[in-house]
């Protein structure tokens, strides 16, 4: 049994796809093929992705994810990102949000800079602000790191 606070980061996660989704601004929340399509259509154009660094793509256009074809010759459509969701309350341009960032998600954003935003979505209000990593640092009032150990 997973404990309750991961649960209801998992379920915050899930309904910041859903508001990100439902403002019908291109958002989508890939399949695990359309997810193989973006990664082997990075790779190919010599950009580091791991799948597990992003949650939502943004697509500017049409492009058919379910086609590498059309992904690769439409990747500079697509925006990939990482969704950083809260449901407590944060002020509209998320001050005084704490929030963790992964080190795959750090790569992959240094790797795709303006292909890749992290989304930040309040689940209550339904607000959201995309920032590149660059923005997101400049914003940043303090940054603290921290290791992440697993058994």
């Amino acid at each position: 049994m997973l404990p309750s606070e991961f649960q209801s980061g998992q379920k915050t996660a899930k309904k910041a796809c859903a508001i990100l989704v439902g403002k019908k601004a291109g958002f989508v929340v890939p399949t695990a093929r359309q997810k193989a399509n973006l990664l082997v259509a990075f790779a190919k154009a010599g950009k580091v992705v791991y799948g597990r660094a992003f949650d939502i793509v943004k697509v500017s256009g049409s492009v058919d994810l379910d086609d590498l074809a059309d992904v690769e010759k439409n990747l500079k459509s697509l925006v990939v990102m990482e969704i950083k969701s809260t449901r407590k309350k944060v002020k509209a341009d998320f001050g005084g949000f704490f929030f963790g960032l992964s080190g795959a998600e750090v790569l992959v954003a240094q790797s795709l800079k303006k292909q890749f935003r992290f989304a930040f979505v309040n689940t209550t209000t339904g607000e959201h602000m995309e920032l590149t990593l660059a923005e997101m640092f400049a914003k940043a009032k303090g940054i603290y790191s921290t290791w992440s150990i697993s058994f």
